[in-house]
């Protein structure tokens, strides 16, 4: 290499350092400013997680200790949420306790809040409209109870087996043998028919009058 070739590309080279330099004077800052808010947004997902921890377990703990009242759900009522979810979770067992301790009106009331609430999953929704319809007292009218259910027993519904079951109870308590036999081998034939729906059907068939061997003979095709 010459003399001359040399010297082009040390000064190419200076050049260049001194351009990198420049930038880095302009620049840098701004590099800097990613590195921060990366480093401080991997900060902030590990802060939100570790509060999120803790906010679960205070809930948790909270719903624990209002369990443990065994005060017809007054205390579970009155434990704070952070979110539609632990509000329905809430719900669901302030009414449970409120019912157990035979407080009807309040049970259904806390049930009535999960079913209005906006955010609330809607399987915890559907599922507070099923244990409402359960939980209505006897004097109830039953034009009233099978409306309930109905609304329960819609094609595609979540507890659409369950509403079923429980129209055929309607259906037998009101004399409707007949109906209610042909509503029990509908729900024989249902697709997700499980163990359990599928003992108590076919013993509430034989219980009417119905031919077990037909409908399970049915439910297999």
């Amino acid at each position: 290499m010459s003399n001359t070739d040399s010297f082009i590309e040390e000064v190419t080279e200076e050049v260049r350092r001194d351009r990198m330099f420049q930038l880095l004077k302009k620049w840098g800052w701004l590099a800097g400013l990613v590195i921060v808010l990366v480093v401080g947004g991997a900060a902030f997902n590990e802060w939100r997680k570790a509060s999120a921890r803790a906010e679960a377990q205070a809930f948790g703990d909270a719903i624990i200790a209002g369990i443990e009242a065994n005060d017809d759900g007054a205390s579970l009522a009155a434990v704070e949420t952070a979110n539609p979810e632990q509000a329905a979770i809430k719900g669901h067992l302030a009414a449970a306790d409120a019912l157990l301790g035979d407080q009807s009106d309040a049970g259904l009331a806390a049930l009535d809040q999960v079913i209005a609430a906006d955010g609330a999953p809607a399987i915890y929704t559907a599922l507070a409209a099923f244990k409402r319809a359960l939980a209505l007292p006897p004097e109830t009218p039953e034009d009233e109870r099978r409306a309930a259910f109905e609304a329960l027993a819609a094609p595609g519904a979540p507890f659409q087996l369950l509403a079923e079951e429980q129209l055929a109870l309607l259906q037998a308590e009101a004399g409707d043998t007949d109906a209610a036999i042909e509503r029990l081998r509908g729900i024989l034939r249902s697709a997700g028919l499980t163990p359990g729906l599928q003992r108590r059907a076919s013993e509430l068939i034989v219980a009417l009058g119905g031919d077990l061997d037909l409908d399970l003979s049915a439910a297999q095709q």
